[in-house]
């Protein structure tokens, strides 16, 4: 889960960091796991808070880590709720103090007029679930009753308080599921209207979607509504790319410059990839970063990666999903095959 307002950094900026052992561009932060929200699709099956939960000083201690490997940006995670976090803004406010930017990603439903003042003052970039227009299937993907009424309040809030604008962006993250794949294009093009970021991605199969498998949609299908969105986005907004999995819009990139640690001190390379590589109770962030062979091979994808993807035609600018891969083969340089160009692979999302 990566906002395009993350990625303004140039290719060069990311070659140099990924050939620099430990370097750092962005770091995701995941503060808890408790949620108000039970998402079929989340890929860490919130809920609950974990016990042994990173305290704030750990977390600020961190913060600081990254900073010294040259990370600018903290992104703190949905993995649970920020805003259920007791500490978030006075978190907030340190890493803007210390010079670093904030990205935020947020359900939404807790994100009153006081928040989201809170969040311009900071110049936090806010990304919010958004998933339909119908309120009984974003209530449904959401598990949870008045889910997009809440959603509602909450975009009405931060308009009141002054987003989107250049200094304040302001996405929408989509799922692409069966339940709302014929609306993807209308949120697409509604999002641009409104100056939004549309962040809509195919689901990574983990988590709790493992038992709701009613949402997958078949790849075929996939590829049109990424066509469809790539003719819209190119016709009436001006926007040309490369259809590429898992984002529409956007390649990923994230593993040549990012990391995540996760609520209990974990490192792993993202969500998707969820392998621990250290922790940072035991280690400093950049010590496990230089000596990961994970992180490594990552940082190294385009010589390591393996299969089709290594011989795709977007190689030189597209990895496939690595969540994806190691989800489903359990080797994260593997060929993604949710993507429709892998032959032979054409499926739902079990293949």
């Amino acid at each position: 889960m990566y906002t395009k307002w993350m990625s303004d950094f140039s290719n060069d900026e990311i070659m140099a960091v990924a050939k620099k052992p430990g370097a750092l561009l962005t770091l995701e932060l995941e503060l808890t796991r408790a949620c108000n929200l039970v998402c079929k699709y989340c890929y860490a099956s919130s809920g609950q808070s974990l016990s042994g939960e990173l305290t704030y000083a750990e977390l600020i201690k961190v913060v600081a880590e990254a900073e010294e490997l040259g990370a600018r940006r903290i992104v703190i995670l949905g993995g649970g709720e920020p805003l259920i976090y007791p500490q978030l803004r006075t978190l907030i406010a340190h890493i803007r103090n210390t010079g670093l930017g904030v990205d935020l990603f947020t359900n939404g439903t807790l994100l009153n007029r006081d928040w989201a003042e809170f969040l311009f003052s900071m110049q936090v970039a806010v990304n919010v679930k958004y998933n339909s227009f119908a309120p009984a299937t974003q209530d449904y993907l959401a598990g949870r009753p008045g889910t997009y009424a809440a959603i509602q309040e909450a975009l009405s809030h931060l308009h009141q308080a002054g987003y989107p604008d250049k200094e304040h962006p302001l996405g929408i993250e989509t799922i692409i599921c069966a339940q709302n794949v014929d609306e993807i294009p209308e949120i697409w093009q509604w999002a641009r209207n409104h100056q939004y970021i549309p962040y809509i991605e195919m689901m990574t199969p983990q988590g709790r979607l493992r038992d709701f498998p009613n949402l997958n949609v078949p790849l075929e299908r996939v590829q049109q509504v990424f066509l469809e969105v790539q003719k819209m986005d190119k016709e009436q907004f001006g926007h040309e790319w490369p259809i590429t999995p898992a984002l529409l819009g956007e390649t990923c990139q994230r593993h040549l410059y990012s990391c995540t640690v996760d609520s209990l001190g974990n490192i792993s390379p993202c969500p998707g990839v969820d392998i621990k590589v250290g922790n940072v109770r035991e280690q400093s962030l950049g010590t496990i970063l230089k000596n990961s062979p994970v992180i490594n091979d990552l940082r190294n994808i385009r010589e390591t990666i393996k299969g089709e993807c290594k011989t795709c035609e977007h190689h030189a600018i597209c990895y496939g999903c690595r969540g994806a891969a190691y989800q489903l083969t359990g080797d994260y340089l593997a060929t993604d095959s949710l993507c429709w160009k892998v032959t032979n692979k054409v499926g739902d999302l079990n293949t």
